[in-house]
């Protein structure tokens, strides 16, 4: 695997190429990689439907195990995630990408995941899989979701995503299938068993709940949930993570490189 300030400075180029994708391609892969952590989070609610009144933290752990495949197809096969595409940030700090840029990128992956989340999540209510333990877990899911308080939400989303573009960053710097499969598969399940509260998978999880018979509002949805749970997903992965290991990474090398040309410049002037 590539060492941390490798990783930094290919996460730059892998946020330089993000913001200079079409339009159409940002909507089309963001609304595939929507549906793929929809995908995650409907096994994670079939294997835990029936396990929650045996033994609670198995539960919880069983769904953890299956909930990462969401985001290894985002990564390996092909997606555009909002939450991943926080570490933009780092190609922001560099000067390589303008932020008019980064916003625009991440309010089309945004809209693209939550039309790729809702599409799912009406598909599965429609689809006759869903059975009476699934519809109850579901229901009290979206419940439990929207219940929270805004800084608990927020807390929740800012841990979260600290995971998710841990995951992200440690897949960036796999060099092999299996490798990049590890390096996502261990943060997304700890965040999962932990109860932490991801944007995207909560615009599948609250409005199949709502599907099912849940009585909530999308306004609810929004202003309960998914408003603070974004926010706090950009403070955890867009600036902590990200401005932290800038600063470590990239700016260090910034610093040395200056140091070198005032070192040239130096034998330079001596030499003469």
């Amino acid at each position: 695997m590539l060492g941390p300030n490798e990783i930094a400075s290919k996460n730059i180029e892998i946020g330089i190429k993000k913001s200079k994708l079409s339009n159409n391609k940002k909507i089309l892969l963001s609304i595939l990689a929507g549906m793929f952590i929809g995908f995650g989070a409907h096994g994670s609610l079939t294997i835990m439907q029936s396990l929650g009144n045996i033994d609670i933290g198995l539960s919880k752990f069983l769904g953890a195990l299956v909930f990462p495949v969401g985001l290894m197809l985002v990564v390996m096969a092909g997606g555009e995630l909002f939450t991943g595409n926080n570490l933009m940030v780092l190609s922001l700090l560099d000067g390589k990408i303008e932020i008019k840029d980064m916003i625009s990128s991440w309010l089309l992956v945004y809209i693209g995941n939550f039309l790729g989340s809702l599409f799912l999540a009406f598909l599965v209510y429609k689809s006759g899989l869903v059975n009476e333990s699934i519809k109850d877990l579901s229901i009290n899911i979206a419940i439990g979701k929207i219940e929270m308080s805004f800084i608990q939400a927020l807390i929740r989303g800012f841990l979260c995503n600290i995971l998710v573009v841990l995951a992200v960053w440690m897949a960036s710097g796999s060099e092999s299938f299996a490798s990049k499969i590890l390096s996502i598969w261990f943060p997304i399940m700890l965040f999962t068993l932990i109860g932490y509260e991801h944007s995207i998978a909560n615009m599948f999880y609250i409005p199949l709940g709502k599907f099912l018979g849940a009585n909530i509002s999308f306004k609810q949805m929004w202003i309960n949930n998914l408003i603070p749970v974004t926010i706090g997903n950009v403070l955890g992965g867009g600036l902590f993570i990200s401005v932290i290991y800038y600063f470590v990474y990239i700016f260090k090398k910034e610093e040395e490189k200056d140091d070198r040309e005032e070192l040239r410049y130096k034998e330079q002037f001596d030499f003469k």
